[in-house]
């Protein structure tokens, strides 16, 4: 089936969203920290229903239940996840929670996604897309260095650094009470959502390599299938339609043993080994993905 635009076919949901969005549209660092807006989140549990295909489903699980456990007896957790579309977390909290287990419905509860600035501040109906589920939102490198290269004078530039200091500091802090209520963190390691024919877009941010140093146990989680195509960077021009999903997660890793484990592998004249770990993580989305794709 075709898929069209969202905004030409859920302008209806667009119009509940926008009435319902509390979430603030300029981010600081007194409110990095955002609860999932429960209203918006029944709208936007609707659309990921209405183009879900009934074979979609969740492979590994056991896996999602060992790493349940984990986190329930006090361990940290953290999710690794594929980025595609701005459906990705939906659709995976979705099909948690509508998976007949009463572990993954639980953990489904407890995530909570680091998310960028521009979710908030770039278009209203985006964010009150995005507020339906739980955030710490970051300044992310990338926004930081766009901004800095446009800044007209080195006093703007070096105020834009201070801001984004500020907000990461306060994300850093607002992460580290959520590992102690025992939720569980999500990060796209990508930092951004693949662009078929830019490849660039699906290489992993050397900053992932901190995430693996502040975390028990992690589960890498990739995606196969999409409601949501990329059309243009306008996110309201993406197209939506029914497709089968298929989210698998890999076994649970301890974070420090297999970091130490894999930095040791390294020479000792590699220039970058934080990125080397996190094209190390990538890789292995990456292998996961394709052998789910074999069988969709």
């Amino acid at each position: 089936m075709e898929k069209i635009p969202l905004r030409e076919k859920y302008s209806d949901y667009f119009k509940k969203l926008s009435e319902l969005a509390v979430a603030p549209d300029k981010i600081d660092n007194s409110n990095v920290y955002q609860p999932g807006n429960p209203n918006t989140r029944k709208i936007m549990d609707a659309l990921v229903a209405e183009n879900l295909l009934p074979e979609s489903h969740i492979e590994g699980i056991e896996n999602f239940e060992k790493f349940y456990d984990l986190v329930v007896s006090g361990k940290s957790g953290l999710i690794l996840m594929e980025h595609y579309a701005n459906t990705d977390l939906p659709a995976l909290c979705y099909m948690l929670e509508h998976s007949g287990s009463e572990k993954l419905k639980d953990l489904s509860s407890r995530i909570v996604a680091i998310a960028g600035m521009k979710l908030n501040e770039d278009n209203p109906v985006v964010r009150s897309f995005a507020e339906s589920f739980t955030r710490v939102v970051i300044y992310p490198t990338r926004s930081l260095n766009k901004n800095e290269a446009a800044a007209t004078s080195e006093e703007e530039a070096k105020a834009e650094e201070q801001k984004a200091r500020k907000i990461n500091m306060a994300a850093m802090r607002a992460m580290d009470d959520c590992k102690k209520r025992g939720e569980v963190i999500l990060v796209f390691p990508s930092g951004t959502r693949y662009r078929e024919g830019h490849p660039e877009t699906k290489r992993g941010l050397r900053e992932i390599d901190s995430y693996l140093r502040l975390f028990d146990y992690v589960i890498l989680v990739s995606i196969n299938g999409n409601i949501l195509e990329i059309r243009s960077e306008d996110m309201l021009d993406d197209a939506v339609g029914p497709d089968k999903l298929v989210y698998a997660a890999s076994e649970v890793i301890e974070c420090k043993p297999f970091r130490k484990e894999y930095m040791a592998s390294l020479s000792p004249e590699e220039p970058d080994p934080k990125q080397k770990m996190i094209d190390h993580v990538m890789d292995l989305l990456n292998a996961q993905h394709e052998k789910i794709e074999k069988t969709r």
